[in-house]
């Protein structure tokens, strides 16, 4: 089990402590206002009200003691770099911050936040990618030269082993894991003896450059 602390209960905000709640993790919520606090006080091990941008505050929350703290401020700019500086400055672990523009997260990032993620923009590449591609089942933008998607099983390479087919050599790409079917057995790491069936989801990993090519595999 972990600790986090999760700053910001607007729907994102809400949303990663819930989820951490179900998953049986410590989450302290705060926000400033206590309608938010009270709707989410069920589904977290506490919720607080309080300004975030107090330094006292978040130093009387103890935040050096959690693993993780998530900046997730809805659309006060100002306030989520003051947060995440405060953070740092305070010696959190970790620092996970929502961006609301590339503007934004390059600050954020430039402050000390140990990892930016920028939701509607995520969101809105996996929906392009599964819509704009037929194979492309999830898609994760690993960084701005890699890809993870999770792909359809091309049909030239039903009933070979990624050993025969030489991803590797001759793609460039890494199968990082092989589902056998759609909700069967997940092969994670799968090795070159690792055979590939009809229906099987492959998970890829490479350039997006040679990623497109084995997506547009027949």
């Amino acid at each position: 089990m972990k600790s986090f602390l999760v700053i910001g209960l607007g729907r994102f905000g809400r949303a990663v402590a819930c989820e951490l709640g179900s998953l049986g993790h410590e989450v302290l919520a705060l926000d400033n206002s206590e309608e938010n606090v009270q709707h989410i006080a069920d589904s977290v091990t506490q919720a607080v009200c309080g300004d975030a941008q107090d330094e006292s505050v978040l130093t009387s929350l103890g935040v050096r003691n959690f693993d993780c703290c998530v900046v997730a401020i809805g659309t006060d700019i100002e306030a989520s770099i003051l947060v995440t500086v405060m953070l740092k400055e305070l010696g959190a672990k970790q620092v996970v911050c929502k961006a609301l523009s590339a503007l934004h997260a390059r600050v954020l990032e430039r402050v000390g936040a140990d990892r930016v993620i920028q939701p509607e923009k995520e969101i809105g590449q996996r929906l392009a990618q599964h819509l704009g591609r037929t194979n492309v089942i999830d898609y994760i933008g690993f960084s701005d030269d890699f890809s993870i998607l999770e792909i359809k099983t091309p049909r030239s390479w039903i009933g070979k082993t990624i050993g025969q087919l030489g991803v590797r050599a001759r793609y460039g790409i890494n199968v990082l894991a092989i589902r056998h079917g759609e909700g069967g057995v997940t092969d994670v790491t799968p090795g070159a003896d690792g055979r590939i069936s009809e229906n099987d989801l492959l998970v890829i990993l490479g350039t997006n450059d040679k990623v497109d090519k084995v997506v547009e595999l027949k």
